[in-house]
């Protein structure tokens, strides 16, 4: 089993409790204010945004949620600090890669914040750039494998710029390109096929197999920095012990 499916998983399992406590439409909403921010407020014209909103009426997000984030990212929302995106990159116990996408208005405190929970929980933070290298930005959308043949979605998905599909356990995991991602999600969503997972993500070229101790403790490392505020997704190239889920 490759590493991505057992990380989707257990953020499936995190997004749900991130629910309940709230910090869902908090992330949500700063994703869609900078989309905004970057190529305006009209969905239909920005597809960073659209995506950012279909994200938010997956998760139950109000409408006037969605609104004031928008009218925020465009400049209408009143002079609260301005939002910026910023990327840290580290490594965790067992030289495991570590890349935390983040949003905020204070990239000091953010830095300082992110740089604590590494140091506490067995990592370290490192330069820019010292480990995004080792991940290519991907579309991912998993489907379950019961629903279709592999040969028919195949030819459903790659015609609309699908670069590959692999068998995971009982679904499959579609990977495209970032510019073809809404395409091949409307494609499989028009063809009455139900969708697990779509994300445009950072996906490992490669995954590193330690043991069970050391995933521990990058898998607390994960869990924590994905509980900061500011961290929007956390990416990580480990490959998690069967024995952990």
């Amino acid at each position: 089993m490759s590493g991505h499916s057992k990380w989707a998983g257990i953020k499936h399992k995190k997004g749900a409790l991130d629910v309940i406590k709230g910090k869902v439409f908090s992330k949500l909403s700063k994703e869609i204010t900078i989309s905004a921010r970057m190529g305006g407020g009209d969905p239909e014209g920005n597809s960073s945004l659209r995506l950012a909103i279909a994200k938010a009426r997956e998760a139950n997000m109000p409408a006037d949620n969605i609104k004031r984030a928008i009218a925020k990212g465009t400049g209408e929302g009143g002079g609260e600090g301005i939002i910026e995106n910023v990327i840290y990159e580290g490594y965790g116990t067992g030289g495991v890669a570590v890349l935390v996408e983040a949003l905020t208005d204070n990239k000091k405190r953010a830095a300082s914040e992110i740089r604590h929970i590494f140091s506490r929980h067995g990592g370290n933070m490192g330069e820019a750039g010292c480990v995004s290298w080792l991940f290519n930005k991907k579309g991912v959308i998993t489907v379950d494998k019961n629903l279709i043949s592999e040969d028919k979605l195949f030819d459903l998905t790659v015609s609309h710029g699908a670069d590959d599909i692999k068998i995971e356990d009982d679904e499959y995991t579609i990977t495209t390109q970032p510019g073809d991602f809404e395409n091949v999600k409307e494609a499989i969503k028009s063809a009455g096929l139900e969708i697990k997972h779509a994300e445009i993500e950072m996906l490992p070229q490669n995954y590193i197999k330690i043991g069970e101790k050391e995933a521990r403790q990058v898998l607390k490392l994960v869990e924590m920095l994905e509980e900061n505020d500011d961290a929007q997704a956390v990416y990580s190239n480990m490959d998690i012990p069967d024995e952990l889920l």
